[in-house]
């Protein structure tokens, strides 16, 4: 149709890269030239090797660039966002200290919603990935427990999570909080060895934990990933470290300012402003991650 020879050549491919990136986004071009030298390296051999020359993946490399979609992100959960479920839901029942507990909990250790709950789709739970009761430490500042494994446990050794009162807010303590749900856990769960659970005695999965969330703060914009972005945000504006933030957060790079909605100029400038709300100067650290 094209008057294209029967022998393939790398001019071919190009033109059929750039001919593909105007039907289909880019990077599932890449999947049809896969595709490609599945079917075809039975008559002709070299197909896999012309589909890496340096002519083709420039090509396909720089219609990525001119194509590409910015990133769509979630809004990031602020601090008057915690003080509403606070207020919304008053400590009478067993759900409402289980959702106080781990919103706070998600929000100060910088979790993946995984990592807290179970995910909707009952083939991805796995009761490795479930927090044990007997791991809880409790002091009077503070609260913590093991993480069994996360996406960074390449030794599958687990991470003890420390959460103190000192990195919080003033008006919000966290180990107070998530003593009322352990105080409630005991006396309905005593026999459990998870320890999330709600009053029907299951593991909360993520569609629980955002529907609590979306009755209080009812904004399409918050959702998972809202409570690790918050994070990242409030520890940056406080003055945190790059690495220590990195740390607590269990990421192999710096990733993490992408969940940084501002801009990090002002972020950098926050810290050396006068804030006695918080009550935290940039010297903190983190104390475990």
């Amino acid at each position: 149709m094209h008057s294209f020879p029967i022998d393939l050549f790398v001019d071919m491919l190009s033109f059929y890269t750039i001919h593909m990136c105007y039907h289909i986004w880019p990077f599932s071009v890449d999947s049809y030239l896969s595709g490609i030298c599945n079917q075809l390296e039975p008559l002709y051999s070299d197909v896999c090797m012309l589909c890496r020359h340096p002519l083709i993946t420039r090509t396909l490399a720089r219609r990525n660039r001119m194509m590409n979609m910015l990133p769509s992100r979630k809004a990031a959960l602020k601090l008057h966002h915690l003080f509403t479920p606070l207020r919304h839901f008053p400590p009478h029942s067993h759900d409402n200290h289980l959702f106080c507990a781990l919103l706070l909990s998600g929000f100060f250790t910088l979790h993946h919603l995984s990592e807290l709950v179970w995910p909707d789709d009952t083939d991805l739970q796995s009761w490795w990935k479930v927090i044990p009761r007997a791991s809880v430490t409790v002091t009077a500042s503070s609260y913590g427990y093991m993480l069994p494994e996360h996406k960074a446990d390449r030794l599958f050794a687990g991470s003890n999570i420390l959460i103190s009162n000192t990195f919080a807010p003033a008006g919000i303590v966290p180990s107070a909080i998530f003593n009322k749900y352990l105080s409630s856990h005991n006396s309905l769960f005593s026999m459990q060895p998870m320890l999330w659970l709600t009053e029907c005695g299951q593991v909360p999965t993520c569609r629980w934990l955002l529907s609590c969330l979306h009755d209080v703060i009812p904004d399409s914009d918050i959702m998972g990933h809202s409570l690790c972005a918050g994070g990242v945000t409030f520890f940056a504006s406080i003055g945190w470290p790059d690495d220590c933030i990195q740390a607590l957060g269990c990421w192999s790079s710096q990733a993490f300012w992408i969940y940084i909605p501002t801009h990090p100029i002002v972020m950098q400038a926050l810290p050396h402003c006068c804030n006695p709300v918080y009550g935290i100067s940039s010297h903190h650290y983190p104390s475990s991650s």
